[in-house]
């Protein structure tokens, strides 16, 4: 009977909780830590932005420098047929300045100066304007000077003949107009050696 009333008598004694200790951080150094972190962050947010606004600008200028050679190659792009024309369009204008010094009238020199006028048309159609030459001051950038010639109602270094007419191409030199230069007036032996003569005499 004893053996039974101690069986039955329940546990009175419990086991005493674990005690956890918390962990002592240092919070100094943890916020040090996060502090750093967010600045090298801060850096690289900035280093790529930019990053992307000069990969953003590069774009842009790609983009108007395409579109600008895009314009150029349109704006040019006859300029070898235009100049391969010019000399048949001299051959023309000479043909009309013959007939016009032999004074012909007749139906071809009609043809001829219509299809002159045509070629004119067309021309300034697509941008070609002839450079200005005669009484202008030499231009080495449009005149190319073929000689001198003496004058006395020009000033120097001014054209006073063109030998071929120049061309420009929306405004850029297509072909130079071949020109003749003024030159003052030499003066002659004679007179020279007549005013020595006429000195010495005195």
């Amino acid at each position: 009977m004893a053996k039974k009333s101690e069986e039955s008598q329940p546990e009175t004694e419990l086991e005493a909780p674990v005690s956890i200790e918390p962990e002592i951080v240092d919070t100094e150094d943890e916020t040090e830590k996060l502090h750093t972190e967010l600045e090298q962050a801060l850096l690289d947010i900035k280093m790529h932005q930019e990053q992307y606004l000069r990969t953003l600008a590069d774009m842009e200028n790609l983009r108007k420098r395409t579109q600008r050679d895009k314009e150029e190659l349109a704006k040019f792009a006859n300029e070898n047929i235009l100049r391969e024309i010019l000399p048949v369009i001299d051959n023309l204008e000479r043909a009309v300045e013959h007939a016009e010094q032999a004074e012909t009238n007749d139906g071809l020199f009609e043809g001829v100066q219509m299809t002159l006028t045509q070629f004119s048309q067309l021309l300034n159609k697509f941008g070609v304007e002839p450079v200005n030459a005669v009484g202008q001051l030499f231009d080495p950038a449009y005149h190319q000077a073929m000689g001198q010639m003496e004058s006395d109602e020009h000033p120097i270094n001014t054209v006073v003949q063109q030998m071929q007419k120049g061309y420009q191409l929306n405004s850029r030199l297509l072909r130079p107009a071949f020109v003749m230069l003024a030159k003052a007036p030499e003066i002659k032996e004679t007179e020279a050696d007549n005013s020595a003569e006429e000195t010495d005499k005195e």
